[in-house]
């Protein structure tokens, strides 16, 4: 497979339908280039963040070649963001996107996945597993939400008070400004990504899908059910937390009480690392994600 893939070579889309929000059109990016060797490995799913313009194609796009040299790796738009459908979110969003990623499994004819999901993705990523234990073999979060609790850092951190702060007033500028969080090297905050992620931010019914989104984290209703530091003692999948040591967005201490309640989580650190491990950190992250992944042995029934 060549190592540069466009995103048109990739982009598919499937219908699904959930009980919570009807018929779904999902888009999703796939690619595999395993060996013989390799061919036997559970398929990989990736789940981007949250914030304006997130996509997988924006979060794992430039990964996707180097995974699927070890996994089936598909990238999926969750529900809201993307190239998928934008409806308003019922209950909770882990729980909602989380039903429509098996309802994407269930189409795609895939019993069993790996699942790596960042930021928001690693929340939905911690409620399917937590609500399908049988569809996921193992688990890696960078920065999850609702598994995150500071100890130490003020509510709302940096970062996310960025992220309001461009709801509130969605320009370039703004956007920039939520960017710049995400990572420590900032040359990589480019003209061109702002551009890219305003664009997709600002596209069609995507503000109304980050209201709806935000949202069911605040409505007292819902957002309890999003707290999933409180069910993190459930997890029995062996898990892998991954942290930029300098995340600005989901600290580095939040991942302390996640470390302590799941019992065969473990966690690794990157320097010089933001909220984007598979960005600012990309080889090294493959290589740990993927040395991670080919531990897992599928026991029989």
């Amino acid at each position: 497979m060549s190592t540069q893939l466009t995103k048109d070579e990739v982009q598919q889309f499937v219908s699904v339908k959930t009980e919570a929000a009807g018929d779904l059109r999902i888009a999703y990016y796939e690619a595999d280039s395993r060996t013989d060797d390799k061919a036997e490995r559970l398929p990989l799913v990736m789940l981007h963040g949250g914030g304006p313009g997130a996509s997988s194609w924006s979060n794992f796009g430039p990964a996707l070649p180097g995974f699927a040299e070890e996994f089936r790796t598909i990238l999926v738009d969750q529900p809201g963001f993307g190239a998928s459908d934008k409806p308003p979110v019922v209950g909770n969003y882990y729980r909602f996107s989380a039903d429509a990623i098996v309802a994407v499994l269930d189409a795609l004819g895939i019993e069993k996945v790996h699942v790596l999901g960042n930021s928001l993705g690693g929340g939905t990523a911690m409620r399917l597993a937590l609500s399908y234990p049988d569809r996921v073999g193992r688990l890696i979060m960078m920065g999850p939400g609702g598994l995150s609790l500071n100890l130490f850092h003020a509510d709302p951190t940096e970062g996310v008070q960025r992220l309001m702060d461009f709801g509130a007033n969605p320009s370039r500028e703004a956007l920039r400004a939520f960017i710049s969080t995400m990572v420590v090297d900032q040359s990589l905050v480019t003209d061109e990504l702002v551009e890219a992620r305003f664009a997709d931010a600002t596209a069609p019914g995507a503000q109304d899908a980050m209201r709806s989104m935000g949202m069911s984290f605040w409505n007292p209703e819902t957002a309890e059910d999003g707290m999933l530091w409180r069910e993190a003692h459930r997890l029995r999948k062996h898990t892998l937390l991954t942290w930029g040591r300098e995340d600005r967005v989901n600290p580095l201490d939040g991942a302390m009480v996640a470390l302590k309640l799941i019992p065969r989580a473990r966690l690794h650190v990157f320097p010089h690392c933001g909220h984007w491990a598979q960005i600012e950190a990309a080889e090294e992250f493959r290589e740990v994600a993927t040395a991670f992944l080919a531990r897992h042995v599928e026991r029989k029934r």
